[in-house]
């Protein structure tokens, strides 16, 4: 016992003490072994025996505990003293993020329509029907609005499942001409690799009575929009339908992952959906008051667009906050 005492008061760290520890009351050990001796006493003898082995292994405890709490404070005060930050110093290396991969997206397409003399508009997240839907043409019952899988508050209140209602509050509050864009978020009841509950959408809208709200001047700078984003790529219209625009058109451009060959992404047709866009409907002016004008609107999904300039494959990655992917950026 003495020796056990003598190894336990000369422990350095608690590797040390659980060894001592193991020596003394594991299976195999000093004291554990003195306890299996007492089957071979009888009466007096072995309760005498059996109370000096407690009062052993008691002292022992109490010493064993008394060690362990001296060790851990020594050694949580070394790890704090090792791993002790100087903030004063400068580092010696700085990395510069490019911001958070929507963020970025946003702000390559907000400086590019700005530069165009476009004027950022942003309006609430908390709509009513007539701004949502009706004055874009997507009365009560109609069909297109099964599309947004709209969330709704008691009060018939939604959260915008676009930010086209941005476009008619501008178009209330100001007279034409208008050139304006409308980022920010939207809400729709969807989840998958490709769809998120929230998601980020960029409108645009011309309003004029002149020249430069014909089909040919939209065309022209989505191609060349387009082109600023992803480089030299091929831009096609395919005829669509959108209740607020007539005219409509989706736009594509030639994959830019195979170049137009055909591969998984693209589901082998080498082409890739980007973006809506159109004339205005004449009822979406007669909404708002207005007449003798014309215009055209475009929109596409920010996120859209963030995967395959980023090489995101999986839409929820932007929100779940994994190091591993925003360090990337």
């Amino acid at each position: 016992m003495n020796t056990l005492i003598q190894k336990l008061q000369s422990v350095k760290n608690s590797q040390e003490l659980e060894e001592i520890r193991l020596e003394a009351l594991g299976k195999k050990g000093i004291i554990t072994q003195k306890f299996s001796e007492l089957k071979s006493l009888q009466g007096e003898e072995k309760r005498q025996f059996a109370q000096e082995i407690n009062t052993i292994k008691q002292e022992f405890e109490s010493l064993y505990y008394l060690k362990k709490t001296q060790l851990q404070t020594q050694e949580l005060q070394d790890a704090l003293q090792n791993e002790k930050i100087d903030v004063s110093l400068f580092a010696s290396r700085s990395h510069r993020s490019l911001g958070h991969p929507i963020n970025y997206t946003k702000d390559r397409i907000i400086d590019y329509f700005m530069h165009l003399g476009y004027e950022l508009c942003m309006g609430p997240l908390i709509e009513d029907d007539f701004h949502n839907f009706s004055a874009l043409n997507l009365p009560e019952y109609h069909p297109a609005r099964d599309m947004q899988d709209t969330f709704y508050f008691n009060d018939g209140m939604l959260l915008r499942t676009h930010t086209s209602p941005v476009q008619i509050r501008t178009m209330q509050a100001q007279t034409p001409p208008i050139k304006m864009i409308c980022p920010g978020p939207t809400f729709r009841r969807d989840y998958d690799l490709t769809h998120t509950p929230m998601f980020h959408q960029v409108e645009g809208l011309v309003v004029d009575n002149g020249s430069q709200t014909s089909f040919a001047n939209l065309k022209y700078t989505l191609q060349d929009f387009l082109r600023h984003i992803f480089g030299d790529v091929k831009v096609r219209f395919r005829s669509s339908f959108f209740p607020f625009t007539e005219p409509s058109a989706e736009v594509d451009i030639s994959c830019v992952f195979c170049k137009g060959a055909g591969c998984r992404v693209c589901s082998n047709t080498g082409w890739l959906e980007i973006l809506g866009c159109g004339v205005v409907d004449e009822y979406v002016f007669e909404a708002v008051g207005y007449h003798n004008v014309s215009g055209y609107a475009f929109g596409m999904g920010i996120e859209r667009l963030a995967m395959l300039t980023c090489g995101v494959n999986d839409l929820r990655s932007f929100f779940e906050t994994d190091l591993r992917v925003l360090e990337q950026f």
